[in-house]
């Protein structure tokens, strides 16, 4: 799981090794050699990696992995690849990987950014979801935000044709920034007839707590 550098200079998120309880540092030895994705800057196999074919579907950042694991247990007939640099986050998702015995997700510790561009093949995937990222609310730091022109086009060029993109949040600002973002291209259209299926979140259920409006938005691969 050793980080190596990125040609990135700008990051949308801070990386945090945070505390981590005995049961996660187990998990992080033991389970992450066969549900973990080693990093090296080479196209995967996913069909090696997960030893079928199927529809495949990538979350971005999924913290402690409640909406991964449901919808591995929900759409078994999905492989699910989850990226977060959290490593708690990612502890405590192996373990539930463990308990649940779920055979269709791989996680990843990575910047979701070289994964897309280097790890991930043209057209390999079904779906990607982006649930509450770092709003960065900070005007200087919007520059940080994950969802900027460049992160689209690396999301379309891994999507299938008619492959989806789900974004959520809780910030309104930043769901106006999506959809101007999108808004601004032709790869991904808007598909106001989706009907958002996920799990509810941790940070979904902080921010109704602090009585935050919840936005959904769906956009499909063009051709």
């Amino acid at each position: 799981m050793n980080d190596t550098a990125q040609r990135r200079t700008v990051r949308s998120f801070v990386r945090r090794a945070g505390r981590m309880t005995r049961a996660q540092t187990r998990a992080l030895e033991e389970l992450w050699p066969h549900h973990g994705i080693h990093w090296e800057p080479a196209p995967l196999d996913l069909d090696a990696l997960f030893g079928r074919r199927a529809p495949r579907v990538l979350e971005i950042g999924f913290g402690t992995g409640t909406a991964l694991v449901q919808q591995a247990l929900d759409h078994p007939e999905r492989d699910l690849l989850g990226i977060e640099v959290h490593e708690p986050g990612v502890g405590h998702c192996l373990l539930e990987i463990e308990r649940l015995g779920l055979t269709n997700v791989r996680l990843a510790c990575h910047d979701a950014i070289a994964v897309l561009r280097d790890r991930l093949p043209a057209g390999s995937l079904h779906g990607v979801q982006l649930f509450f990222p770092d709003p960065w609310p900070k005007k200087r730091h919007h520059k940080r935000r994950i969802v900027q022109p460049g992160f689209i086009g690396l999301v379309a060029r891994v999507l299938e044709p008619g492959g989806f993109l789900h974004m959520a949040t809780d910030w309104p600002p930043y769901a106006e920034h999506m959809q101007a973002v999108l808004a601004a291209q032709q790869l991904l259209l808007p598909d106001p007839d989706a009907r958002p299926e996920r799990a509810r979140t941790r940070f979904e259920a902080r921010g109704e707590r602090l009585g935050h409006p919840i936005w959904d938005g769906i956009w499909r691969r063009a051709g």
